[in-house]
Formats: C-alpha cells, structure tokens, sequence
C-alpha cells in the first residue's frame, strides 16, 4: 500500500513539466520586470437581460510609459470565437476599433471591443467577455497584458414552463414598469379640451377684439354703453351709438327692423327688440316731454347692444 502511494507521488511529479506549459499557454502570467501598464475599463451597464444576437461593447484605456508602444499585430480580431477548454463560448469578436494619444509623458491607447452573443438557452446561464492579451515593445523589451474578462448573464427569448413573478423578483431585474402613455394622452386631451373651453368663454364674455369677429360696430358700441353713466343727458349719446353701429353693419342708414332684416337676416331673433329700439329712439329725438320713454332704458339698451353683438359674432 505504501509503494503505490509513493507511485502515485513520483507519477504526479513526473507529470508536473507537462501540466504546467499547458496551464501557462492558456493564461500567460506578467513577469515581475514588466513594465507597469495601468488598465481602466468601461464595461456595459448591466450584466443581465442579453440575448442571443445582442451586442455588448466594452471600452478599454491602456496607459504606458512613452518608450513602450503597442503592437499592433497582438490586437484581437474580429470574426474570432474564443474557446475555453476546447469549446466555442459563443461570444464572438463583433468589431475592435484602436485610438492613440500622448498625454504627460505617457501613451495612452483606447481599445473598443464590441462582442456578439450567438448562443442562447431554456434558462438564463453565466457568460464572459474574454480575456484579451496584447504586446507592448520598446526599450530593448517585449512583455505582454492580460486585459480581464466581464462576467454577464444570457437570458432565454421565451420563458421555459410556469413563472411565478412574485417569486422571481430578483435584485437584478430592476422595478416592473406600468405604462403610463394612456393617462397622459387622456390628460392632454383634458388640457386640450380646457383650452378650447376658455378660448370660447373668452369670446362670448370678451369685451376686446383679441380674436377675429370680436371688434365689430356692436362690440365697439357695448362697450361705450358699459362705461357711460345711467345719465339722462346720456341717453341720447346712447342711443346714437346703437345707430351708428346699424349703419356701418348694413352699410347704409337703416330707419326701421324690416329694413335691418332685409339687409342682415342674421337679426332676424331680434325683430321685436330692433323694433323696440328704434320706437326708443323716435321717444327721446322727437317726443320733447319724452312721454314714451320706458323707465331704467340704460340698462335695456345694454342688453340690446349685447344680443346685437352676439349675432355679429355669429352666436344665437
């Protein structure tokens, strides 16, 4: 028992010179003498959720004293699977894409590597963009740099068998969203609908002509009936103004509603009251006691002059 325990031992060490090449050919240490080259990489954001046919890029910035350049023949290629133990990974080199500068005293080399996923599963599995090594020269020496792989997940295009979600909340997933497009689109359409509401409470109590068809004769005629006093010596002033905005409406000087409505059918709801008025206005320019006057006619003729703006702005 004792001598074959000591054969495995001398096996073991007389295997040894043959193991460790194989190892080294497969992950290359640095030699203690290298010179320092200061790595710094930008990989993705995440490191779950890809799928088969997505592209992961990663940026790599490599620092080097400026006696030492890169070789340009140790960049890797694109089109190439890395394989690891023999077999392929599917991860495949998409693109690599090298830039230099020279910034204090040092060479700055910026290595963008763009990797392809051409492998999937029925369930998510671990994956890793590889290692890559390039060369550096000068000085009399040539060394090498291990650049590390990025661990990440592939995930499956379709989910295999039944999931419990709320048993599935993993850390890495992130919150489960709930669209929110249809409540704003509904919210806009409120503000929309608001606006247009305002815009036509604006136009019906609007005094000013801020939109079109709100600075008629009427319009104008409201308004000085609005701020002139309920004074008798006013009333003809009043009257006259209600006149004036019958002429320039009809375009000539109009003494009677069948004629107003024979030129402007658009009065036609007003017949009574255009009546009305002019029986007013032959009260107050030819009755010298003013007999036929009507108590409080201020205010009738402001809300005659009202309706009158009404159907000039196209509203009955």
């Amino acid at each position: 028992m004792i001598a074959l325990h000591k054969f495995n031992i001398f096996l073991l060490l007389a295997l040894l010179p043959a193991i460790i090449p194989a190892w080294a050919a497969e992950a290359p240490a640095a030699k203690a003498d290298d010179p320092p080259v200061e790595i710094i990489e930008k990989n993705p954001a995440r490191e779950v959720g890809y799928h088969v046919g997505d592209v992961l890029s990663r940026t790599i910035t490599l620092k080097v004293n400026d006696q030492y350049k890169l070789l340009p023949t140790s960049l890797p290629i694109p089109g190439n699977q890395k394989r690891y133990r023999n077999k392929e990974q599917g991860i495949e080199l998409y693109a690599s894409n090298l830039s230099e500068s020279h910034k204090n005293g040092q060479n700055v080399y910026t290595l963008e590597l763009s990797y392809q996923v051409f492998t999937s599963s029925i369930v998510a599995k671990p994956a890793a963009l590889p290692p890559e090594f390039v060369k550096f020269t000068g000085n009399g020496k040539l060394f090498q740099v291990r650049i590390p792989s990025w661990n990440f997940r592939i995930s499956p295009l379709a989910v295999y068998g039944s999931v419990n979600i709320s048993k599935d909340m993993s850390p890495l997933r992130g919150p489960l969203l709930i669209s929110d497009h249809r409540q704003h689109q509904v919210l806009y359409a409120a503000f929309a609908i608001l606006g247009l509401s305002l815009l036509g409470l604006l136009y019906i109590l609007g005094n000013h002509a801020w939109l079109p068809r709100m600075g008629g004769p009427f319009s104008k005629a409201y308004r000085q009936l609005r701020k002139a006093r309920p004074d008798a010596n006013k009333l003809e002033a009043a009257v006259n103004h209600l006149h004036q905005a019958f002429k320039q409406t009809c375009g000539q000087s109009v003494f009677s509603a069948e004629e107003i409505l024979q030129i402007k059918p658009a009065f036609a709801p007003l017949a009574d009251d255009i009546a009305r008025f002019f029986l007013l206005s032959r009260a107050i320019f030819f009755d010298q006691a003013k007999q036929n006057v009507p108590p409080n006619p201020h205010a009738w003729l402001r809300q005659f002059a009202r309706r009158c703006r009404d159907i000039e702005r196209g509203m009955k």
